[in-house]
Parts: C-alpha cells; sequence; structure tokens
C-alpha cells in the first residue's frame, strides 16, 4: 500500500463529527476525522517498508496521517535531527504531547531531547519535553535512570508549575504522576509535592477532558499494586 493509497483509506474512514471532535481537542487542518480504533485496524494491513512510509506520512502534514506515523515509526531507528523534525513539525496537543514524545521515547537519546525541550520556550516543544520525559520513566529500568535529576525535575516543576503555559502545566503534572508511579522510591515525595501544588487547572477549552489530581492517581496506583511496574511502550 503507497502512501496515497493510505491517504485515501484515511479519507474515506474520516467523519465530520469525529472532526469536530479532533478540532475541540486542538488538531489543526488538515484532517479527515479518523477514529484512533481505525487508524490502528488500517495500520495492520500496511506492508513493506513501514519506517520510510512512516516518515512520509508525517510529512504529508495530514493530521490523521501523523498520528498513524507516530503509531507506526520505530523511535529507536530515528536521528536525532529527524526526532527535532518531528517536533518542529507538531501543531496540536495530540502530536507534541503524545506522537511525537511515543517515538522519541524509543530512542537512546530521549532522555537527553527531552531536557533540552522542556528548556524551550515554545510551550508545544516544552510539552513535548515533558511528555517525553514521563515516557522514559514509565519505560526504562531504575536502574539506568538518574534519580537526582529527577529530583531536580521535580523541584523545577514545584517551582514554575503554576505560572506555566496550560498544556506545559498539564504534561508537568503528567511527569509528577510518573515520578511517583514507576520509581518507588519516588512515590512518597510525588504525592507530598502533588499536594504542595494542589489542583492544577488547564483550560481544556470546553471539552470533557479532566486534569487528574496527581496525589489521588499515584495512590489509586498503589492500591491496585501498579506502583514500578514498567510498561513496554507508552504508545497506545
Amino acid at each position: 500500500m503507497t502512501v496515497q493509497q493510505i491517504l485515501s483509506r484515511l479519507e474515506e474512514l474520516g467523519s465530520t463529527q469525529i472532526k469536530k471532535i479532533l478540532l475541540k481537542h486542538g488538531a489543526k487542518e488538515p484532517l479527515f476525522g479518523v477514529k484512533v480504533e481505525d487508524i490502528k485496524k488500517l495500520l495492520k494491513e500496511i506492508k513493506g517498508d513501514k519506517q520510510a512510509i512512516a516518515m512520509e506520512l508525517y510529512e504529508s502534514g495530514n493530521a490523521d496521517a501523523m498520528y498513524m506515523a507516530g503509531l507506526m515509526a520505530d523511535g529507536a531507528k530515528m536521528t536525532e535531527k529527524e526526532l527535532q523534525h518531528w517536533m518542529d513539525r507538531a501543531n496540536s496537543p495530540a502530536l507534541s504531547e503524545y506522537i511525537v514524545p511515543w517515538v522519541t521515547t524509543e530512542n537512546p537519546k530521549a532522555w537527553a531531547i527531552g531536557l533540552k525541550w522542556i528548556a524551550s520556550k515554545q510551550a508545544l516543544t516544552a510539552t513535548s519535553g515533558w511528555s517525553t520525559i514521563a515516557g522514559v520513566l514509565a519505560t526504562r529500568p531504575n536502574t539506568e535512570l538518574d534519580i537526582d535529576a529527577i529530583r531536580a525535575l521535580m523541584e523545577q516543576v514545584k517551582e514554575e508549575i503554576l505560572k506555566a503555559p496550560d498544556r506545559v502545566r498539564y504534561t508537568m503534572n503528567g511527569f509528577i504522576i510518573a515520578a511517583g508511579t514507576y520509581i518507588p522510591e519516588l512515590t512518597a515525595e510525588a504525592i507530598q509535592l502533588g499536594r504542595k501544588i494542589g489542583v492544577v487547572t488547564v483550560d481544556m477549552n470546553g471539552t470533557a477532558c479532566k486534569v487528574p489530581f496527581s496525589p489521588d492517581y499515584i495512590l489509586k496506583a498503589k492500591d491496585r499494586g501498579s506502583i514500578g511496574k514498567k510498561k513496554k511502550t507508552v504508545k497506545c
């Protein structure tokens, strides 16, 4: 299946209703409005060099195709320059907070790239940074993580979260949750930090999405016996 054929299939799968929902959540034109479950079904039909196809799909600029590209691409095979290019082209929360970090998390340089993005004054880039770091915490063995560096980032969140842009606040909150959920020795500290910060408010543009209160989220994970249990991938 060629890239053009994939785009044609995506267009067939699109709907006006889903498109309206995606636009409400911050997606940008062009897009067809395809359900994620339908994108995943189509993904199973694709044969050939999936990495090359993914790179072309992302370059199409179509939001549905770019989302599909992120599910298809192997971030471990991408260069730092390619990952930066994907970040630069990300123009919505779906791409900057999910697709780009999902792919970047798979890369051996994910931690360093995440730190670089966190330092950006561009909100979309900073959100990718925090989400990438959270992805690293969720997937890498704790023996490979710099716990003191993570504590320093937690301190940075404490100092900056209340004055940070909306979506940066959201991903900072996600980082706290990741630290408390995936690193047992930081669980108590993350809960304490979350309580000090309080409820994080983010403008969700009138959608039903909510910002989880980090202490409650971490404690629920503890009740499930999920603390410290790593994920194979953050893609979903």
